[in-house]
């Protein structure tokens, strides 16, 4: 009789057990409600933002090509820093680059913000590694795939400078292009997983370099880990290094945190900042997300209501790098403008120097060798930092200037003075007008009554009261 009442009682388990599985299974099937995403980035807002926004591009788009690029194509700045900006980089949207170890859940974190699950272009995903390509997701007025070698050869995207990769690496670039209200305003792109244990070599194109030409251009990049994956080896190391500098842009996401409990996410969590601490060498590290970043409901008996507030924390953060792209363009722009005029005046002073130092008997040759060999002792960097809107910290290599000139004769140069004409003016007139008045105008014009960050309003206009003394006694 005993023997039958055990029998009974393991059944009553078994079925017990196997029910609570079959319970999982349906909850783990369960699409979760993405309506807070659109709340949150506000994708249901009126059209006339996106009509001051393109109406501003092309305000950008103008005082580039009429201050800024005569100057580059006049002195050959793209020979000197190989970095030209096109008309499809002025227009490009903001862009947010997902990188990581190898089934961290990238793809699936990008068909959640999409909503492209059961979608004929949901990207795929999987246990094993399964994104081996560059995938960039973009708006487009219908759902189509193009080939890296289309996106390259487009002058109106922002793509063409990855032909310089080569063409084993455009076999390895995709790009999605769907009508979606996010996609207007933002652009995805999905990188490969990082593999320890293979050499980069086997992937047949210079990885490690077409990461940084996606990093120097992400206005968002998301570095995400799941629990399983922590370990940091030298792929990760040197992916690390090449953020260095853009540490403001960086957010560390913990993904799949569900699958854990309460007590073991708080050790994987800490674990994720041993592991991160000599790698990120900032006294503020960067925002981490810790939640679950895929279309399904979250695991039974988690922190439901902490993934669902680091979720909005996230979407959040995306929303205010898509609010800002304007301003963003606008001091990119502004930047670059300033870089080019450094370079002009540095020309323009090789330039004068070299007129300066030739006389009827001199060599040219030798008279240029020992000018560009030793700027220092003709004040060539230092006269330029006499100039305003000129920082130390900004002026290019001296070494850079010996081989830009070894490709570039100085006689091929004119000096600043003489590039001017009755029509259109002084190139350096137009630029610095650029760079001190219609770059900031630009940006004062799409946030009228803002001010400048770090004041408060009434600090930045006065208000119409006297300022206060607090050292005086009153």
């Amino acid at each position: 009789m005993k023997g039958i009442v055990s029998i009974c009682c393991f059944f009553s388990l078994l079925v017990l057990a196997l029910a609570e599985e079959e319970v999982a299974d349906v909850l783990s099937n369960i699409l979760r409600d993405r309506s807070h995403i659109d709340e949150t980035l506000r994708l249901a807002s009126e059209e006339n933002a996106a009509e001051n926004y393109h109406a501003a591009i092309q305000k950008l788009r103008k005082i580039y090509h009429s201050a800024i690029k005569p100057m580059e194509q006049a002195y050959k700045y793209n020979e000197l820093r190989a970095h030209e900006i096109s008309d499809g980089e002025i227009t490009s949207k903001p862009m947010v680059l997902f990188l990581g170890p190898w089934s961290v859940g990238k793809s699936s974190m990008i068909n959640y913000l999409l909503g492209l699950k059961d979608s004929p272009y949901q990207l795929y995903t999987g246990a094993e590694p399964t994104t081996s390509e560059f995938t960039v997701i973009m708006h487009g007025e219908k759902t189509r795939s193009i080939e890296g070698i289309v996106m390259a050869a487009d002058s109106s995207r922002s793509f063409s400078p990855l032909e310089k990769f080569g063409q084993s690496f455009l076999e390895k670039l995709i790009g999605i292009e769907m009508p979606h209200k996010l996609l207007e305003r933002v652009t995805f792109v999905d990188t490969p997983g990082i593999i320890e244990n293979r050499k980069q070599q086997e992937r047949g194109y210079p990885f490690n370099d077409v990461c940084q030409w996606f990093i120097d251009r992400a206005d968002l990049i998301f570095v995400t880990f799941d629990p399983t994956k922590l370990d940091v080896g030298l792929e990760l190391e040197m992916l690390f290094r090449q953020l260095k500098g853009r540490e403001s842009q960086i957010r560390i996401i913990l993904n799949k945190a569900d699958n854990l409990a309460t007590q073991d996410l708080m050790r994987v969590y800490g674990a994720l900042f041993w592991s991160l601490a000599p790698l990120i060498n900032v006294t503020e590290p960067p925002r981490v997300y810790v939640s679950s970043f895929w279309p399904y409901d979250y695991a039974p008996d988690t922190s439901r209501e902490l993934f669902k507030r680091e979720e909005i924390s996230l979407l959040e953060d995306l929303n205010q790098v898509i609010e800002n792209r304007m301003e963003n363009k606008i001091a990119f722009i502004r930047q670059h403008g300033i870089r080019v005029r450094i370079h002009a005046l540095l020309v323009d002073r090789y330039v004068q120097t070299f007129k300066d130092k030739m006389s009827y008997f001199s060599d040219p040759d030798l008279v240029f060798k020992e000018i560009v060999d030793d700027p220092d002792k003709f004040f060539i960097f230092k006269s330029i930092l006499a100039k305003t809107n000129v920082s130390k910290f900004d002026l290019p290599n001296r070494e850079a200037y010996q081989d830009f000139f070894g490709v570039n004769p100085i006689g091929s140069f004119k000096s600043l003075s003489a590039q001017c004409s009755y029509s259109g003016g002084c190139l350096l007139d137009k630029i610095e007008k650029a760079i001190t008045s219609e770059l900031p105008g630009l940006l004062s014009s799409i946030n009228p009554g803002k001010a400048p960050p770090g004041l408060s309003s009434c600090e930045a206009t006065g208000c119409g009261d006297k300022p206060k003394n607090r050292y005086r006694k009153n």
